[in-house]
């Protein structure tokens, strides 16, 4: 397999600071060596020279009328919707595991299934929730991230069509959730513990207060006390291209995390916050989302500040 740049980048990155703080990165191997792609995203060269394996899943997230304009051949369309409870009060939460495995399943996802999430436009946070969702159901080891999206497959001139590819129902062996998500009681319990560094992930007019968050304003001013800010959009380029390993890791050392430490993120609904996660994962940082976020701490009525 072609050596993608960000690989070589996170190798590179892994010789400074130990491979073995960088489970989710490159693996301590030569270039001639290397033939498995470990990390959490692929790259647009690796996806054209995939395209047409028979286990490949592409799945395209954002508007559902862009995807019907122009999407990556093969490609099926998901919404966080159609990956979300439908039982909760809050506006985005994991299902249950019965009912994640019967929504992955009606995507075509079996076992034995490479997943590539991919987003449309500038939707970055809603690939991220999916791959995210992909890894609670315990198939982070075939399901990746397409590095800059449809927007960086289009600018380099390859396929796409407005052709929809039916889809076959999957098959999954019955799983249990992975321990990725947390309660506002462990945000709680944990906020202020040696070793967690709890990470808000919304844009930092919100985090300071300055706006409300909450789609329509509905939710409180200001933050979770003792959250540090690293607002998802800084994980990514200018052109929505991942940073770098070891940009992403300065933006977690800025933000108070240490070796060793276990990340924490949350945002409004659960979304954005999955983005700050990745970058948590794709530099060995052990990291869990609260996933009702800051609308289920606001419906609980739980301190804040600003």
């Amino acid at each position: 397999m072609q050596i993608k740049i960000l690989a070589k980048a996170a190798m590179a990155f892994a010789i400074l600071v130990g491979s073995a703080a960088l489970p989710y990165c490159v693996q301590a191997q030569t270039a001639a060596q290397d033939t498995t792609q470990t990390e959490p995203w692929v790259s647009t060269a690796w996806l054209g020279s995939h395209l047409h394996d028979l286990n490949l899943v592409l799945l395209q997230v954002g508007e559902a009328s862009q995807y019907k304009t122009t999407h990556i051949p093969g490609a099926r369309f998901v919404s966080l919707e159609d990956v979300a409870a439908t039982s909760s009060k809050l506006s985005l939460e994991m299902p249950t595991a019965p009912e994640l495995r019967q929504r992955l399943q009606g995507l075509g996802i079996s076992d034995d299934s490479r997943v590539v999430v991919y987003f449309g436009d500038d939707q970055v946070s809603q690939a991220t929730r999916i791959w995210f969702t992909l890894q609670s159901a315990g198939l982070g080891a075939h399901a990746d991230l397409l590095d800059g999206g449809i927007p960086k497959w289009r600018r380099e001139g390859r396929p796409l069509t407005d052709q929809v590819t039916a889809t076959p129902p999957g098959t999954l062996k019955p799983f249990n959730l992975q321990p990725t998500i947390v309660d506002a009681a462990f945000v709680q319990s944990h906020v202020r513990q040696p070793g967690y560094v709890l990470i808000d992930a919304r844009a930092t007019m919100y985090y300071d207060g300055v706006e409300q968050s909450g789609a329509d304003g509905h939710l409180r001013r200001g933050h979770i006390p003792g959250a540090h800010s690293l607002p998802f959009t800084d994980i990514t380029n200018d052109d929505l291209t991942l940073k770098k390993p070891a940009e992403l890791l300065a933006l977690f050392r800025k933000a108070g995390v240490k070796p060793g430490d276990r990340v924490i993120t949350y945002c409004h609904i659960g979304q954005q916050g999955t983005a700050a996660l990745f970058a948590a994962r794709a530099v060995g940082i052990d990291a869990v989302l609260y996933d009702g976020s800051f609308e289920d701490w606001t419906m609980r009525d739980l301190p804040v500040e600003r």
